[in-house]
């Protein structure tokens, strides 16, 4: 009863925070931070284990900055919750796993619930429909599989919530398990055109450029209304062809007309609540300047860490991006992801692409590598930085739980290779599908991954649930 009533305590706190709005108070941020990691300590068995293992506990830290941030590859080994698993009420797929056991899972209570949905609608409404005073709901475009075909996939669940509270009601989701619907992307864009109706069009990069190539070989151009936008998110692989970002707005214009400002990039992670916006449509909105950055809330922080020693960068060096997120009271409030990206002096960042290792190799799992203050050559060069980083530190997450398990071993032995699918690349596969029949069988594997998740996910509920009095 104790542990509810802190957690109903600090989550009230935090939506009071995210209420506030993205231009609220920063200065409370500090000592929330402290609260909700003494206690996470005390209720994350996993997560303590690890700050244990680092030496860095809640007595220990004076500042948000001492809290010990727990790796994005955690979260496929271990149920990393703060409150009894018998309280989730919401799961998703991990980034990077399609594998449908519970360690590939993020779970939430009906607190995590209530904390992710009003954080994204604060951050969606802020960045992406920052004139909806004006415009009210827009038309939505949604360049994913729809929660029906996926429903334990994060970009999924997130697509959906932003139809319900943005949307009209003819909003549709648009990548199926053929792909993308072209033939009713494009009626629906002429029928914007017809009607005057602008659009949001939102969804992942890929299936945007492989929609905008076909338009392009066909000669198809729109001139879509004024206050159309498009938002994408996931990255480019490269999968069609090689494209940088200035390429994709140069394409965007050329396709539909809508100026770069117009154009928005977002980032999203299951391991981390609150998702993350260019803010130049914010910013030709409400008559501001300023160069194109995703700025942090109140409610987070984000720095840029140094693979060879663990510290934070300065602003504009390129590292491993680490996120500080109040909302992610249920789970872990520090996480470290294998982003590359840098921090500004505005409080935001960027995000140059992902770093993995492969057969203890270092690579950038993404094609825009142009994208950045240190280019290609420095990219590479901190790369080799990340191979050691990499090892030792998730080495030493596993030691917190057993000192002889080699951590590279340990994931050979999870198939690690065989379920590395992420939410974009699931979309990459189902949009390359139309026309590769191995792409096609990938993508329908990972769609009965996710919806195998969900049905694990019901039968558990309904094994928890007391069972009906008799009659």
């Amino acid at each position: 009863m104790v542990a509810r009533d802190d957690r109903e305590r600090l989550a009230h706190a935090v939506v009071a925070m995210i209420e506030a709005g993205v231009d609220g108070d920063f200065a409370a941020f500090d000592a929330l931070a402290i609260e909700v990691f003494s206690y996470q300590y005390a209720h994350n068995e996993p997560y303590r284990a690890f700050c244990d293992a680092a030496g860095k506990t809640p007595a220990s830290a004076e500042s948000w900055r001492d809290i010990p941030a727990y790796p994005t590859e955690a979260f496929k080994r271990d149920i990393v919750t703060s409150f009894p698993l018998s309280e989730a009420v919401m799961a998703n797929i991990t980034s990077g796993t399609t594998s449908p056991n519970q360690r590939g899972q993020i779970f939430r209570d009906e607190v995590g619930r209530r904390l992710i949905l009003s954080a994204n609608a604060v951050m969606t409404g802020s960045y992406l429909f920052p004139d909806r005073e004006k415009t009210g709901r827009l038309r939505l475009l949604l360049l994913t599989p729809g929660p029906d075909l996926a429903p334990t996939m994060g970009m999924a669940i997130g697509m959906d919530e932003t139809r319900k509270r943005f949307g009209t009601e003819d909003s549709a989701f648009l990548v199926g398990r053929a792909g993308v619907d072209v033939k009713r992307m494009i009626a629906m864009l002429r029928q914007s055109e017809s009607d005057g109706t602008p659009v949001a069009m939102v969804g992942a990069t890929s299936a945007f450029v492989y929609f905008m190539q076909v338009c392009l070989r066909k000669r198809i151009r729109f001139c879509l209304p004024p206050g159309s936008r498009l938002c994408d998110g996931g990255g480019y692989r490269g999968r069609f062809g090689e494209m940088t970002r200035e390429d994709f707005y140069a394409m965007a214009f050329e396709t539909f007309g809508i100026e770069e400002a117009w154009c928005i990039n977002t980032l999203g992670m299951a391991e981390s609540a609150t998702n993350y916006f260019d803010d130049t449509l914010r910013n030709a909105v409400l008559g501001r300047s300023g160069k194109r950055h995703k700025p942090a809330p109140p409610w987070t922080r984000v720095i840029a860490i140094d693979p060879a020693t663990g510290d934070p960068l300065p602003h504009g060096e390129l590292g491993l991006l680490c996120h500080y997120d109040l909302a992610n009271l249920p789970t872990v409030i520090a996480v470290q992801t294998d982003n590359l990206g840098w921090t500004d002096e505005r409080g935001g960042f960027e995000i140059v692409g992902r770093a993995r290792v492969v057969n203890e190799r270092a690579e950038l799992a993404v094609s825009d590598r142009s994208v950045g203050p240190l280019g290609d050559t420095g990219t590479f060069r901190l790369l080799e930085a990340y191979v050691n980083f990499s090892i030792k530190f998730k080495s030493m997450l596993v030691s917190s739980r057993s000192p002889k398990t080699d951590y590279l071993e340990l994931r050979r032995e999870q198939g690690d290779e065989d379920v590395t699918l992420s939410c974009p690349a699931v979309v990459e596969e189902l949009v390359a599908g139309a026309e590769d029949a191995e792409a096609r069988e990938r993508g329908e594997a990972a769609l009965e991954a996710f919806q195998r998740a969900a049905e694990a996910r019901r039968e558990d509920a309904a094994a928890a649930s007391p069972p009906a009095p008799d009659a």
